[in-house]
């Protein structure tokens, strides 16, 4: 059974609990050995991070054509764990889309990685807002063939996020029941702002918190040499600057700054579970701390970052 330090929230208004930890596939399997993925993927099982975002990154500023996603599965393969104790999310891009279709992108991701379905799936950002009524309607297509569970979106302008929540009331089919957003100590204008905050309010959507480190700026007080998410805002200088004060808030708790940086998330009542790449079972065990600190200390770890808060003046509405 995993570890229930944390109580674990839907990722849908409804819907069945996910593990408050998720890890991500971007840059990360393809950072490790075989052997070790193993290692984590039953790590993570056990800690109650067994929720894992597989992307085929292939398009757009993602056309890295990497095989992270592929690496995933056999680990996955060999790790023994059950299809039954891990949710799994997939994704879709826009860079390409109508001409790659969604059904198009989604069977290929699973045919990579070696899996028959997603228990949902995230559709990725775009540059030119997409046709949100012909969307909704292929995105309910996978979940009627039983390819997928649900979807959330990512990142999107909030206009767009609430137009395809009424083309979906419209049509009479499922719409986004989740938003992965940048949110983090630094950055919390989107999450927490009057766009999207009034959707999680009223229980219309969740929220899946990602990059919540900046890169891994905040969890180790450098820049990574990897890429890593887009500088929205063009505050990451200061971002690292408040890496001092993280650290020693972490410090104040007797956690790591990025298990301070997860339980910061959690402590917020719309976030259904936090995004983040460990690529070492010690990394992940140290980030699982940060469930008991959310659980217990969740209001006080808030109220000692209140001063971290660095992306107050970037729009809240997605528009970047």
């Amino acid at each position: 059974m995993p570890d229930q330090t944390y109580a674990r929230r839907p990722l849908r208004p409804g819907g069945a609990p996910v593990p408050p930890l998720a890890l991500g596939s971007w840059n990360t399997w393809d950072r490790m050995s075989q052997d070790d993925a193993v290692s984590l993927i039953r790590r993570a099982v056990d800690l109650d991070a067994g929720f894992f975002d597989v992307a085929f990154y292939n398009m757009g500023p993602h056309a890295e054509n990497s095989r992270t996603d592929i690496l995933f599965g056999e680990a996955l393969r060999r790790s023994g764990v059950d299809r039954s104790e891990i949710v799994l999310c997939g994704k879709l891009w826009l860079w390409d889309w109508p001409n790659q279709g969604f059904r198009a992108q989604i069977v290929e991701s699973l045919r990579r990685a070696g899996l028959d379905r997603f228990d949902t799936l995230v559709v990725g950002d775009y540059i030119d807002a997409p046709d949100l009524s012909r969307l909704v309607a292929d995105v309910d297509e996978l979940i009627d063939e039983g390819l997928v569970g649900s979807w959330g979106i990512n990142n999107w302008r909030i206009e767009h996020t609430r137009a395809a929540l009424a083309e979906a009331a419209t049509q009479g089919v499922a719409g986004p029941v989740f938003a992965q957003l940048k949110y983090g100590i630094a950055r919390r204008s989107m999450a927490e702002g009057q766009a999207y905050g009034p959707l999680f309010a009223d229980g219309t959507l969740t929220l899946q918190a990602s990059d919540v480190f900046e890169g891994g700026i905040l969890a180790t007080g450098r820049a990574p040499q990897r890429k890593i998410g887009a500088d929205v805002g063009g505050i990451r200088e200061r971002i690292a600057e408040i890496y001092p004060e993280v650290e020693r808030v972490a410090g104040e708790f007797g956690v790591s700054p990025a298990a301070l940086g997860i339980a910061f998330c959690l402590a917020n009542p719309a976030t259904s579970n936090v995004l983040f790449g460990a690529s070492r079972v010690a990394q992940l065990e140290q980030n699982h701390a940060a469930l008991a600190l959310a659980r217990d200390h969740g209001a006080e770890v808030r109220a000692a970052l209140a001063g971290c808060w660095v992306d107050r003046e970037v729009r809240a509405d997605g528009v970047w």
